[in-house]
């Protein structure tokens, strides 16, 4: 085998493992929605972007729900955004605009 044709084949067998090992990562479809980070007048602007229909939480934030009921929506996580927003958080559980 000569030089050429080991180097081609070495890099297409790097680009296989790299591949089926998992290492090329995409966002996920909740995070790659646009989403600004900027302080929202209330809850109804900050749910016209679609990044926000769940609300903002900052991370590690859990939403404690005094009815018990489930979340419509995932809210987004940031915790830059939640600090701009946390006037909204009307429950002070880390979850700004819940839906």
């Amino acid at each position: 085998m000569d030089t050429t044709k080991r180097a081609r084949t070495g890099a297409a067998m790097t680009a296989a493992a790299l591949l089926g090992g998992g290492l090329i990562v995409a966002a996920g479809p909740a995070q790659a929605a646009y989403a600004p980070v900027k302080r929202f007048q209330n809850c109804t602007a900050m749910h016209q972007v679609s990044a926000y229909k769940g609300g903002v939480r900052r991370a590690g934030a859990t939403d404690r729900r005094a009815s018990g009921g489930v979340a419509k929506y995932r809210p987004y996580t940031s915790t830059k955004t939640y600090n701009l927003n946390a006037f909204s958080d009307r429950d002070k559980d880390g979850v700004a605009c819940e839906q």
